[in-house]
């Protein structure tokens, strides 16, 4: 059977990295992005080069309506057979008590709220009681999620404690429907998430606290997420698979 898988946020850092791990494995492709129109259009460059067909959507996932379009104009290229959740950002870096509300509900938005939505049309998607093929749904979390980032972004490593929650209990609740659900959470990568909070010097800063003395490259996310999503993982699901460098 031919495969089909969406990926939110799918167009740049971690995102693009799954892209192309994804096109080389013979995976089609649908990539939501938010707003940055030339590097949706170099991501779907980058993954036609390495075999996929691929379409890229741009939507707001903060939007209900955002996410419903994003799955329809995914349906028209086939029936998904995995989705990717991994649309999110810090959006800000600082103690929580010098955090405006605005920047700690804006992150619940996108990191939690939004992941459930996507999660929830996931289900609907890919679910056999539903129409769907089955398949996969790969949620990913952070290492902040356990380490709670004290300091930079407490509200960023709530959410995404409760994207590791959703992992767990949807997968229960999807297991009979043919879907598997796990996660990824990692650690510091080389992305501009950080540079996009205002602390581009993170990486450099933090790397050489992390236990094997390196931040994180995308690819290296990105092979955890595919091999999530093959069949070797076929046992796998409700569990999220930490690759954060021994953090």
């Amino acid at each position: 059977m031919s495969r089909l898988t969406l990926v939110t946020g799918g167009t740049r850092g971690i995102g693009a990295a799954i892209a192309l791990r994804l096109a080389a494995d013979g995976h089609d492709l649908v990539l939501g992005y938010a707003r940055d129109d030339r590097a949706a259009e170099e991501a779907r460059l980058a993954a036609e080069d390495a075999g996929a067909r691929c379409a890229v959507v741009r939507a707001d996932l903060t939007d209900p309506d955002g996410v419903d379009r994003l799955f329809a104009a995914a349906a028209e290229h086939g029936h998904l057979t995995g989705v990717v959740n991994n649309a999110g950002a810090t959006l800000h870096i600082g103690p929580l008590a010098e955090t405006p509300p605005g920047i700690v509900a804006a992150t619940i938005d996108l990191n939690l709220t939004a992941a459930l939505l996507v999660a929830r049309a996931a289900a609907r998607a890919l679910g056999t009681s539903y129409g769907g093929p089955g398949g996969v749904l790969v949620n990913i979390s952070s290492g902040a999620a356990t380490l709670g980032a004290p300091g930079e972004y407490v509200q960023y490593a709530a959410a995404k404690a409760g994207v590791d929650a959703l992992t767990h209990g949807l997968a229960q609740e999807v297991a009979a429907d043919g879907v598997r659900v796990v996660g990824v959470a990692p650690g510091i990568v080389r992305t501009t998430i950080h540079a996009d909070a205002g602390d581009p010097g993170r990486t450099d800063r933090v790397g050489p606290r992390v236990p094997l003395g390196r931040v994180g490259e995308p690819s290296e996310v990105a092979d955890a997420v595919g091999w999530l999503m093959s069949d070797e993982a076929s046992y796998v699901t409700g569990t999220t698979l930490r690759v954060a460098g021994g953090r």
